[in-house]
C-alpha cells in the first residue's frame, strides 16, 4: 500500500494519526480563501515530489500526477514488486480522480487572460486530461498492461479497486496498481462547492 495523505506521508504516518484522532483540516494556506465563504480544507502539507521523480518531471505535472506516482511506488515497496520487461505488460494501472486536472486548468486561464497564450506550458493539455493520473504511474514505474482512469466524483478511488478487480477477473492483467488521487483545493472548486453547500464552512 501506499498514501499520500493530510495526515500523513506513508501508510504509517497516515495510520498512526487516524487512530490517534488527528484531523488534517486546517486554515487553506494554497491559495488566498479571505473572500469564500469556505476557509478550511485537509491539504497535503510537507510533500516533495521529488523523492519519487526528477525535478523535471515533477515540475511539469500536476499534484494528483505527483501523489499518484508517489503512492504507487510505495504500493510496488511494499508488495516487493519488481516490474521487469519480462512481466510489464501484465502489470496494469487503475488510477481514478474526480477532479482530475482542474488546477491546472484553472492556472492555465489565468495565465492565457494576463499574460497571454505564449506563457502557457506545453504540457497543460496532458495535465488537464483526468488519466495524466494513470499515464504518469505507468510511464515512472514501467507498467504497460491495462491503463484506466475513470471518474465516480468522490468514489473514484473505491472505484478504482472495482475495475482493478473486473481486469483481473477477465486476466487482462496478473498485477494491478490501483488507486484513487486528488489535489482539488483551488479556489474555483472551493467557490463552486461552497455555492452548493457540498462543504464546511
Amino acid at each position: 500500500m501506499g498514501a499520500i495523505t493530510p495526515i500523513g506521508l506513508t501508510v504509517e504516518e497516515f495510520w498512526a494519526n487516524l487512530t490517534a484522532g488527528v484531523s488534517g483540516v486546517d486554515y487553506i494556506t494554497l491559495f488566498d480563501a479571505s473572500n469564500l465563504p469556505v476557509r478550511i480544507a485537509a491539504e497535503v502539507k510537507g510533500f516533495d515530489p521529488t523523492k519519487y521523480m526528477d525535478f523535471k518531471t515533477a515540475r511539469r505535472f500536476s499534484r494528483p500526477a505527483q501523489f499518484a506516482v508517489a503512492a504507487s511506488k510505495m504500493a510496488i515497496e511494499d508488495a516487493a514488486l519488481t516490474i521487469s520487461d519480462e512481466n510489464a505488460y501484465r502489470v496494469g494501472v487503475v488510477m481514478n480522480t474526480g477532479g482530475g486536472g482542474i488546477g491546472e486548468l484553472e492556472k492555465g486561464v489565468h495565465i492565457l487572460m494576463e499574460k497571454g497564450s505564449r506563457y502557457l506550458t506545453p504540457f497543460l493539455v496532458p495535465n488537464i486530461m483526468p488519466n495524466v493520473v494513470s499515464c504518469l504511474v505507468s510511464i515512472l514505474t514501467g507498467a504497460k498492461g491495462p491503463i484506466v482512469t475513470s471518474t465516480a466524483a468522490c468514489a473514484s478511488g473505491n472505484y478504482a479497486f472495482l475495475e482493478a478487480l473486473r481486469i483481473l477477473r477477465l486476466r487482462e492483467a496478473d498485477v494491478l496498481i490501483a488507486g484513487g488521487s486528488e489535489a482539488g483545493i483551488i479556489p474555483l472548486a472551493f467557490a463552486a462547492l461552497g455555492r452548493m453547500g457540498a462543504i464546511s464552512t
